[in-house]
């Protein structure tokens, strides 16, 4: 949020590659509300034995559909914003966040949110699933095969955290939120969280920039209020923030141990969850 990422800047401009007359147009926007046209998902840790590998492999995905006609959540979209940062940034993605993570440490020094656990957190971590493309049951290291390819650090990948170091992201999205007191240190611009607030103009989408928005059917539940914003995370995970009551939810379990497999209960989990949580927090 320096000035690094220009938001409304073409695809192009950081990728010269992505240059087809069916994307010449899509917007970085586009990739955060998920709406760029790319699909979710292609197994790139088959073919791609490096990052320019697999940006490459990104540029070449034909687009399900025209971009900005609707919205479609993509792993792919957002893997390639975490290429654009580490570009423009000229530092890794996981470097990038550190400075971040330092920022919204407590003040015990509680542990911080990051992408790869060292060897010595090993024993605190909790198991993710038996992983049939590594042959290994996953503890401490990321789950999607496509970010494991990619070194764990990538721009969909999830990152490890307690439930305090998530909640202490949220506060300071809260605090940044208020009206500024005089000479008080912020992380966001205010532009910058107002977008994460504002839904997307995309036709049925819920999106805004990067964040999920309240709908009557989403994982939030029925009592946040409509400004609500949050992500869930394939393992089981989810973070919602209700900035017109000033709470957040954070969500750590897993639904994929030992194995993954379809499990539908999960949506139930997360909306009795959340709705249990607005309501304990209000008057």
């Amino acid at each position: 949020d320096r000035g690094v990422l220009d938001v409304g800047a073409l695809v192009t401009r950081h990728v010269p590659s992505w240059n087809s007359p069916d994307r010449r147009h899509v917007q970085i926007p586009d990739l955060l509300e998920h709406a760029s046209g790319l699909p979710a998902w292609t197994p790139i840790h088959r073919t791609c034995a490096d990052a320019d590998a697999a940006l490459a492999a990104i540029v070449d995905t034909p687009l399900d559909y025209a971009p900005r006609t609707r919205s479609a959540y993509s792993d792919l979209g957002f893997i390639l914003l975490g290429f654009i940062l580490t570009a423009l940034a000229g530092r890794p993605l996981d470097a990038q966040f550190d400075d971040l993570a330092r920022a919204l440490q407590a003040p015990d020094g509680g542990t911080p949110l990051t992408f790869t656990p060292p060897a010595t957190w090993r024993g605190r971590i909790a198991p993710t699933r038996i992983d049939e493309i590594r042959e290994r049951l996953l503890v401490g290291e990321v789950d999607d095969a496509n970010a494991w390819a990619l070194g764990g650090v990538a721009g969909h990948a999830g990152l490890f955290g307690t439930a305090g170091a998530v909640g202490a992201f949220a506060r300071r999205i809260l605090h940044d939120l208020a009206p500024a007191d005089a000479g008080a240190t912020r992380i966001w611009r205010a532009e910058t969280l107002h977008a994460w607030f504002t839904r997307s103009n995309v036709p049925g989408s819920s999106r805004a920039m990067g964040w999920d928005t309240m709908l009557p059917a989403s994982s939030c539940g029925t009592r946040m209020s409509a400004s609500a914003v949050g992500h869930t995370g394939f393992t089981g995970t989810s973070l919602w923030l209700d900035r017109d009551r000033g709470i957040y939810a954070v969500l750590l379990t897993n639904r994929v141990y030992p194995v993954a497999q379809p499990n539908d209960g999960m949506q139930t989990v997360r909306r009795a969850f959340h709705d249990a949580v607005v309501e304990a927090m209000t008057p």
